[in-house]
Parts: C-alpha cells; sequence; structure tokens
C-alpha cells in the first residue's frame, strides 16, 4: 500500500512540474488518466501491480 501511495503521489507531482513547464497540457494528463483507469480494470492488472511491487522493493533494498 506504501509503494503504491508513494508512487501516485510521485506521478500526481510529476504531472504538475510537467503542466506548470508548459510540458504537458491538461488534456494530455487526463487521457493518460483515463487510460490508467480503464487499464486497471483490465486482465493486465495484476501484473502491472505486481511489476510495481516488485521494482519498489528493488528500489528499497538499495542501499546508498
Amino acid at each position: 500500500m506504501a509503494v503504491s501511495f508513494s508512487l501516485v503521489l510521485g506521478l500526481g507531482v510529476l504531472c504538475v512540474y510537467l503542466i506548470r513547464a508548459k510540458k504537458l497540457k491538461v488534456l494530455h494528463m487526463l487521457t493518460a488518466a483515463l487510460f490508467g483507469f480503464y487499464l486497471a480494470s483490465t486482465g493486465l492488472a495484476p501484473q502491472i501491480k505486481a511489476l510495481s511491487h516488485t521494482l519498489g522493493s528493488m528500489i528499497s533494498s538499495i542501499h546508498p
């Protein structure tokens, strides 16, 4: 749960930054959000969730 919340927060911050830098239009962001919403209801959702969990575990295991 913490990884998905952090991922959503990080992607949200990135979207706000890109909108302010005028590199991402609001319509593009909404399209990407809708795509993600509909993608979450497909059969690929468990594999995507497992991949993000694995990547989060790999990143958290790196020691500086």
